[in-house]
């Protein structure tokens, strides 16, 4: 009998810790939407926008944006608030990779987290406006003695055009974008229209090698184009198409126009959406004598 309750405790425990391991929690973050035309700059914060992992810190516990929980060593938040932090998990500007790397580590890795930096850019539950809020984040600033924890400078700026020049400046110097945070804006679980992400993508052109077939409502559609590059990286471009274009996709052969926002360490195009078809000399006589 002794043995059977030693085993039942045994079990008991194993799947206490297994849960912990796996635990998650349900968070209601925000998140921004794409700027999409003028404003009037001088109402909004602007920060660069971090090529990281979305973290949330509620206090206790480093979770993932999904409320996974992530296996960070002790030592890497020990000395971090007991409040919630919202924020980027970053190894530098072209390091997604190795910080992805990192946070789907189930267990922690000294070594790894040595490079990593919890890059705070929000206080969830502060209760005052964004201004407020960046005011309270240059407090929280002057008392960390941690490096794991930094926080996101914020900018306010003149006019559009130091809006234009600071978006250059970033992606030339290797950054994905900006972010734009009104100054009156509370902190809202879901899209907020009141904080944007601006990006500069670039453009580029590949061949087509097949037709993907698409899924659930793209059944018997396109659903992505096997695409080649010059220099011979093949990926897939599944997204920008319009209805018409799935039920009617480019040749095999044809060459496309597609748009991205830099690329993987592999060297494939991040976020590659079609753009167009190249329309060629032979085209365009083609389409001439059919007038």
């Amino acid at each position: 009998m002794k043995i059977l309750q030693f085993l039942a405790i045994t079990l008991v425990i194993s799947l206490t810790s297994h849960a912990e391991s796996t635990a998650t929690k349900t968070l209601k973050l925000q998140h921004g939407v794409v700027y999409k035309s003028q404003l009037n700059i001088g109402d909004y914060w602007v920060s660069e926008k971090l090529d990281g992992v979305r973290g949330y810190w509620d206090g206790q516990h480093l979770y993932t944006r999904r409320g996974n929980q992530i296996h960070a060593p002790k030592w890497f938040s020990q000395y971090w608030p007991k409040h919630a932090l919202d924020g980027e998990l970053w190894a530098g500007r072209g390091r997604f990779e190795f910080a992805s790397g990192c946070v789907r580590r189930k267990t922690d890795n000294d070594s790894c987290w040595q490079q990593m930096t919890f890059m705070v850019f929000d206080l969830p539950d502060h209760g005052g406006n964004f201004s407020q809020r960046v005011q309270a984040m240059n407090t929280l600033q002057q008392s960390i003695t941690d490096q794991s924890l930094d926080i996101v400078r914020q900018r306010q700026l003149s006019s559009n055009q130091a809006l234009d020049n600071m978006l250059n400046t970033v992606v030339a110097s290797g950054g994905e974008g900006l972010m734009l945070h009104h100054q009156d804006a509370s902190y809202q679980a879901g899209r907020n229209p009141q904080l944007m992400k601006l990006k500069r993508y670039q453009d580029a052109e590949a061949v087509v090698l097949a037709h993907l077939p698409g899924k659930g409502k793209y059944s018997g559609k396109l659903g992505a184009l096997l695409v080649e590059t010059p220099a011979g990286v093949q990926f897939k471009i599944g997204s920008g198409f319009t209805d018409k274009q799935r039920q009617y996709p480019p040749e095999v052969g044809a060459t496309v126009t597609y748009k991205y926002y830099g690329v993987t360490k592999n060297n494939i195009p991040r976020f590659a959406s079609f753009l167009r078809v190249r329309v060629t000399d032979v085209d365009q006589n083609t389409n001439a004598s059919k007038k």
